[in-house]
This record gives C-alpha cells, sequence and structure tokens, in this order.
C-alpha cells in the first residue's frame, strides 16, 4: 500500500466521542485504529478546510469527504466510518431492565389461591 498522505503533526484522539481510545472501542479494528491515530489530524484538517490537499491522494480525499466520490482507500473508508460513528449517537443494549414488570408486582394481588383440587 503507497500512501501519498501526509502524517498528522501529532497523533489524533477524539476524547470526546471515544473516550477510551479507537482500540478499545470495538468499532475499529487495530490498523484501522492505528492509521487513524497517524493520519486522522490531517484528514480532520482537509475536511475542515483547515488544510489545503497536497497531492492525489488528499485531493481525492477532499472530494469523498464532500460526498462528489466514494471511498475506496483505506484512508478514506475509515474517515467516512469514523465520520459516520461520531455524527450518530451510539445505541446501548442490555439484557436486564430498568421498568417494572407487572407481574413482579404482587402487592395487589389476592392471597387466596384456586386450584383445581378445591
Amino acid at each position: 500500500m503507497i500512501v501519498d498522505f501526509r502524517f498528522g503533526n501529532k497523533r489524533f484522539y477524539d476524547d470526546k466521542r471515544f473516550k477510551h481510545g479507537f482500540r478499545k472501542s470495538g468499532d475499529f479494528t487495530l490498523l484501522e485504529a492505528e492509521l487513524l491515530s497517524l493520519y486522522g489530524e490531517t484528514m480532520r484538517a482537509i475536511d475542515a478546510g483547515e488544510l489545503l490537499p497536497e497531492g492525489n491522494q488528499e485531493q481525492r480525499f477532499l472530494l469523498v469527504c464532500s460526498q462528489q466520490l466514494e471511498p475506496e482507500s483505506k484512508l478514506e473508508k475509515i474517515w467516512m466510518k469514523y465520520k459516520k460513528l461520531a455524527q450518530t449517537r451510539r445505541r446501548f443494549h442490555t439484557l436486564h431492565s430498568r421498568c417494572k414488570s407487572t407481574t413482579d408486582n404482587f402487592e395487589n394481588e389476592d392471597e387466596t389461591f384456586i386450584t383445581e383440587d378445591d
């Protein structure tokens, strides 16, 4: 994989949306997390218009960010995945419910039981 993309001046982190890092989020593979950390600052700056693209890959990346092209390279796909995850609300699924079941409320139950033998 030949990369014609600049490294960021610093490692890219998003402590607001990925508090435990990209690796521990469960959303990215180890390779994706590493590439996002290395190139993410440059990708963020190009996407925000703070940095002008240099080279073919960066110019294509800008077109992908503006949704004029579909993502093809690994970096383009990772950035679009990051943006989608960062912009959507995370869903949390649990096996336990906080709402009380009506069958668990025995306070209003009649204490007399009817059995078939009666």
